[in-house]
């Protein structure tokens, strides 16, 4: 009885300093919006905050809109479960950044004027392409909200303690999920239609300091716990890992060797290679990241920028080596997977475990909590945030004031319905995000980072390159990329989770096996959160979509553009000065 008395007091406690920092949290990022708002006169103004923002800042905004929930909890997750392949993706994260540096940062800012469709537009026709430009920022955006909405859902149940057969508040654990979802639509919203783009921003940078100290906080204790001594922490981690040496080895998850099943491991490897692709040419296309490159006065402070995401970022992703393999040495991997199957609450696991150490037993634990709980939702408010900004913006930028209207209307008229069109999209996602609250985040990423690498990144690059690209190549190559990611990935593991010759069988709990309708020592399932069946086997056996979608999305765009007699060379003359020298950039 004493241990269930004290067990309920620590959750009371964890439940009261979540609500109370996620509250303050709040009101500090609403006043910063309302401030910012008043700043707020001209569309250069709501769309690129008045191009005011230095190198340095912006790059704390850039870090704080590109380190998601994802980054945050997924990664430490995914060290935590699969060790040396886990930190495979904060690799390709961080090199990713130097493909943005070296190929459009500079250049995109140089030639475009508020969106990615602005660049894509400039010497070709308008229509066709910024309406091809703004369906695929507007899906891609979407995607990648529904994926940051769904893991704020997933995570609300743990950080307010709310177990099966528990209510907080009258709410069970799936009508929480449901009112969270919506809350973090309404304030995203509120932010977009308020703040703008400088509203935004400070929000952004605001979550980048924050999400810092949390990590550090975290790598600080993590170290101090093993005396700085990394082999120690590396040899725990192994042994409370379940796979000995093997944890700290590649092959674990991704490039795996099946013994008598070749196309298994060549499958393995081809998806290790794919994922890789994804990672690195994704961020270069994603379009809540392009529009940064706008909000700085010239191209030397856009190159500054990402120079400072850089580094920002690059230290993140080495602080999250100490929070994943931190979480598998300190909290196990039996604990980890028995919260959270995919591993994404290792790090406020993991917080809660150095917070009964080091701060003074379970109100330690639940006030150390309370605070990465904090850094987790101001991730996701950041990114959120960023994401509606621009899909919005394209949508009345691109859509409305340059396809619908050609040109003939006023600023104030296109930040109207920018307004709008933000209520329109968080409104969507908000629907969206409770219907697919329970469905595999891994797919909604994916897809969000394959689309924008098979899709956006060839009309960029061929825009800015090739002097025959025309208006057929870079609408070829926008619908043809879009098509193939979200194909490849509907016909995925991450839909049809069956055991085909290039998967092995899952080992299922009670709850995967109810849910996929089969004994729990099936044969059948290789992915028990397939998003359509567990049972029926994937025509491709890539997780990963890129390594086909990509390709195409290069392949029809050159097709496109060789097969069209379109030709304007004074305009690409124009482009090439424009985005090299800087000359007549807004």
């Amino acid at each position: 009885m004493p241990e269930t008395i004290l067990a309920a007091t620590s959750v009371t406690t964890q439940r009261t300093l979540t609500l109370t920092l996620f509250i303050v949290l709040v009101g500090v990022t609403l006043g910063i919006t309302i401030w910012a708002s008043r700043q707020n006169r001209t569309a250069a103004d709501f769309y690129a905050g008045g191009r005011s923002f230095s190198g340095f800042q912006n790059g704390l905004a850039i870090g704080g809109d590109y380190m998601s929930a994802a980054s945050f909890l997924g990664i430490a997750g995914i060290i935590a479960l699969n060790g040396y392949d886990g930190f495979l993706y904060s690799i390709g994260f961080l090199v990713a950044w130097l493909v943005a540096l070296l190929l459009v940062a500079e250049l995109m800012r140089n030639s475009g004027r508020y969106t990615m469709a602005d660049v894509l537009a400039f010497r070709m026709r308008q229509a066709p392409v910024r309406t091809a430009g703004s369906i695929s920022t507007i899906i891609v955006s979407i995607f990648y909200l529904l994926a940051q909405m769904v893991g704020a859902g997933a995570l609300v149940a743990l950080l307010l303690g709310i177990k099966a057969g528990d209510t907080f508040l009258g709410m069970s654990a799936e009508t929480a999920k449901i009112v969270t979802i919506a809350l973090i639509g309404v304030l995203m919203i509120v932010y977009v239609t308020v703040g703008g783009m400088k509203g935004t921003t400070y929000v952004q940078i605001v979550k980048a300091f924050m999400l810092m100290i949390g990590a550090l906080i975290l790598t600080l204790l993590v170290l101090a716990h093993y005396k700085f001594n990394l082999s120690s922490l590396l040899g725990e981690a192994a042994a409370k890992s379940g796979k000995a040496d093997a944890f700290l080895q590649p092959g674990l998850r991704y490039g795996r060797e099946f013994a008598g099943n070749a196309v298994a491991t060549a499958w393995s490897k081809l998806d290790l290679i794919s994922l890789g692709l994804a990672l690195v040419l994704g961020t270069a296309g994603l379009p809540h990241i392009l529009i940064r490159f706008y909000t700085v006065p010239n191209a030397k402070a856009a190159r500054k920028s990402v120079v400072w995401a850089i580094g920002l970022i690059g230290a993140f992703y080495l602080m999250t080596l100490a929070l994943g393999f931190g979480a598998a040495a300190l909290v196990g991997r039996q604990a980890i997977v028995a919260q959270d199957a995919a591993g994404n609450t290792a790090a406020p696991q993991l917080a809660q475990v150095l917070g009964k150490d080091y701060l003074g037993g379970d109100f330690g634990g639940s006030l150390l909590l309370a605070i990465i709980a904090a850094v987790a939702f101001a991730t996701i408010l950041a990114v959120v945030a960023g994401l509606t900004l621009a899909s919005s913006s394209s949508l009345a930028h691109d859509l409305y004031a340059n396809v619908l209207r050609r040109g003939q209307t006023d600023e104030r008229q296109e930040v109207q319905v920018a307004r709008w069109s933000a209520l329109a999209i968080g409104a969507v996602s908000i629907v969206l995000g409770i219907i697919a609250r329970n469905l595999n985040v891994a797919f909604l990423v994916a897809l969000a980072f394959a689309i924008a690498a098979s899709a956006n990144l060839p009309a960029i690059l061929f825009s800015l390159f090739w002097k025959r690209f025309n208006t057929r190549g870079a609408t070829w190559g926008i619908y043809a990329g879009l098509i193939a990611a979200v194909g490849i990935v509907l016909m995925s593991p991450i839909a049809w989770g069956g055991v085909s010759s290039a998967r092995t069988p899952a080992t299922l709990n009670a709850a995967q096996a109810k849910t996929c309708g089969v004994p729990v020592d099936s044969k059948q399932v290789s992915n028990a959160t397939a998003l359509f069946s567990c049972t029926t086997a994937a025509p491709i056996p890539l997780e990963n979509p890129g390594l086909i979608s990509i390709p195409i999305g290069f392949i029809f765009a050159a097709i496109g553009a060789m097969t069209s007699k379109e030709r304007d060379s004074d305009k690409y003359a124009e482009l090439e000065a424009r985005s090299l020298t800087g000359a007549g950039a807004h």
